[in-house]
């Protein structure tokens, strides 16, 4: 099982591109580790609300983390 990923903990590795009540986006500046996987991952995503549509992407591999928080979507 995967550790707790605490945003705040990493805030000052990573720069916020949005933020609602409702998700949260953040690029990774500073090579923090995806905590399921243990690579590098390039952005963040935070759901802290029941669904979320995402646009088609681009096959990129990504991972979920899944918190008391919210759901983290981590890009690769």
């Amino acid at each position: 099982m995967a550790e707790p990923f605490d945003i705040h903990d990493h805030r000052h590795q990573m720069k916020q591109l949005k933020e609602s009540s409702d998700s949260g986006l953040y690029d990774n500046r500073d090579d923090v580790d995806c905590p399921v996987c243990a690579d590098t991952f390039n952005r963040l995503f935070i759901l802290r609300s029941h669904e979320q549509q995402f646009p088609e992407n681009d096959g990129a591999r990504f991972c979920l983390l899944n918190q008391d928080d919210g759901v983290y979507l981590f890009r690769h």
